[in-house]
């Protein structure tokens, strides 16, 4: 299995994190797919931590500078699962709080596509 699956659905980019630990070198690893990925223009990504245990702060670095990019071009990064991490650095940090969360890939794409159904009735 790969570390990291990325896949298109709707024009979203769905990414999922496939190691125990998520950890430095993941990160530099991780960081070089998702900006290829913004370079082609997906700039509303979804972020699964389902097979993931752990991140540390190296990981939650790049989980940062992607929401700032994808945020400045007007998109946006949602995080599925994070139950595993409530008592992580991205808890004590309160870095945890500038994402959207969600509890499964389904529940974070439809977010997308409810906006929109909200706008035409």
């Amino acid at each position: 299995m790969k570390n990291f699956e990325l896949r298109h659905e709707r024009g979203y980019l769905i990414t999922s994190v496939n190691v125990e630990k998520a950890s430095f070198q993941e990160a530099i690893e991780f960081k070089g797919l998702i900006d290829e990925e913004i370079d082609h223009g997906y700039f509303n990504i979804i972020i699964s931590l389902n097979d993931c245990d752990f991140v540390d702060s190296a990981f939650i670095g790049v989980l940062v500078v992607i929401w700032k990019k994808v945020k400045t071009k007007g998109g946006s990064l949602k995080l599925v699962k994070l139950g595993n991490f409530n008592h992580s650095v991205l808890h004590l940090t309160g870095t945890i709080e500038i994402f959207d969360k969600y509890n499964s890939v389904k529940e974070a794409l439809a977010s997308y596509v409810a906006p929109l159904e909200q706008l035409n009735n």
